[in-house]
């Protein structure tokens, strides 16, 4: 393993320490973004269950999108993912951006899912 790769445990072990404590039992909002896609998470780490998912990858959305590495493709990943979380009864989150500094597609994202009612 490189030093990279071990600064990188280290950072993630060190963020989600700090995420469980603040989360006080609530459920934990992944985001992960690669070059092409965006996907989202709602996981409930007290069980290591995870209650919804939404990704540009969906079929109602991959049809719907020009293109899905943008910040529009965020703002319907956002809205999706509070959808179905409220789906699974869920209305409180605990926001994980996943290293990723909170601008862009990450902040679209984290506003859409807050216009459609999640909180965090």
């Amino acid at each position: 393993m490189n030093k990279s790769d071990k600064l990188f445990q280290r950072r993630e072990k060190r963020v989600r320490y700090q995420l469980k404590r603040q989360a006080n039992g609530r459920p934990r909002l992944s985001v992960y973004r690669s070059g092409r896609h965006i996907y989202a998470q709602v996981i409930d780490d007290t069980k290591g269950v995870t209650l919804a998912a939404a990704s540009t990858l969906d079929k109602g959305l991959r049809e719907a999108l020009k293109t899905s590495a943008n910040k529009d493709a965020a703002v319907k990943v956002g809205s999706l993912i509070a959808e179905r979380a409220k789906a699974a009864g869920v209305e409180t989150v605990v926001f994980d951006r996943g290293g990723y500094k909170f601008h862009g597609r990450v902040k679209a994202l984290a506003d859409a899912a807050r216009e459609a009612g999640l909180s965090f």
